[in-house]
């Protein structure tokens, strides 16, 4: 599966969700706090607008921000968010059209030029469908409207937790290790990752330990593990240390200009 059958099947579902939404649902509360539904909604809505500048400017060499400042995105969002259901979802379902789009129709040369988020370093313009997948994944589980972490795709797991190390905040993290449970060995992801700073072992199965890395749970699913503990079920050990901050930047450093095959 390429990135975008995997984009396609993500923004799917979102639209499925989004298209079960009445007026009084898109108003309530998400799970983002301060954010209502209909927030979500038009942010996912306005970064397909965002990545549509991004790769308008690796294909033309121009450069399109992708948005215009950190306020005028945060003011397009609120105004938006109290839209009705009908109108949210068409704006969601227009501005991924858009986005596929151009997609399909960028030339090969373009993927390897560089571009810029608002924050750095610059990745390679294929990377864009990473960040759409990131968005479309964690943003449809801050809905509340039924979808979760179990239900991230084990690609999308997978690369995310990948991401995560590859961009682990070192001088910030309460946390010394990781440890992965059913990981297969030999695999793309390490099943043990180790100095990750000042704290204790953690484990857990991979969505669960994205949903806890990434805010998306308490913590349910995942433990601190004494050494020489054993991995198997059993009582609830010490308390969890906080989630170190996730995404501190948008993209790993030095990705290959060149699309690989599979990501990670």
């Amino acid at each position: 599966m390429t990135l975008r059958d995997e984009l396609a099947s993500a923004t799917s579902a979102l639209l499925d969700t989004a298209a079960a939404l009445r007026d009084e649902d898109v108003a309530a509360p998400s799970r983002l706090p301060g954010w209502t539904r209909g927030h979500v909604l038009t942010h996912v809505a306005r970064n397909a607008d965002g990545l549509v500048n991004l790769l308008t400017w690796a294909w033309t060499g121009v450069r399109v921000p992708q948005y215009a400042s950190a306020a005028a995105r945060d003011a397009e969002i609120e105004a938006g968010a109290g839209r009705p259901a009908a109108e949210q979802l068409a704006d969601l379902r227009d501005s991924s059209a858009r986005l596929d789009e151009l997609i399909a129709e960028m030339p090969e040369e373009a993927w390897r030029s560089p571009v810029e988020a608002m924050r750095p370093p610059p990745h390679p313009g294929w990377y864009v469908l990473v960040r759409r997948l990131r968005e479309l994944g964690m943003h449809h589980v801050d809905l509340g409207a039924g979808y979760g972490p179990a239900d991230w795709p084990e690609r999308f797991v997978r690369r995310e937790l990948h991401d995560c190390l590859t961009c682990w905040p070192y001088g910030r993290s309460a946390v010394g290790g990781i440890r992965l449970l059913d990981v297969p060995e030999g695999g793309v992801l390490p099943a043990d990752w180790r100095d990750l700073g000042t704290g204790p072992v953690v484990e857990g199965r991979p969505a669960d330990m994205l949903a806890w890395l990434t805010g998306r749970s308490a913590g349910e699913g995942v433990r601190v593990v004494l050494e020489g503990q054993s991995s198997e079920p059993g009582p609830a050990g010490p308390e969890l240390p906080a989630a170190p901050p996730w995404l501190t930047m948008p993209a790993p450093a030095d990705l290959p200009a060149t699309p690989p095959e599979d990501y990670p």
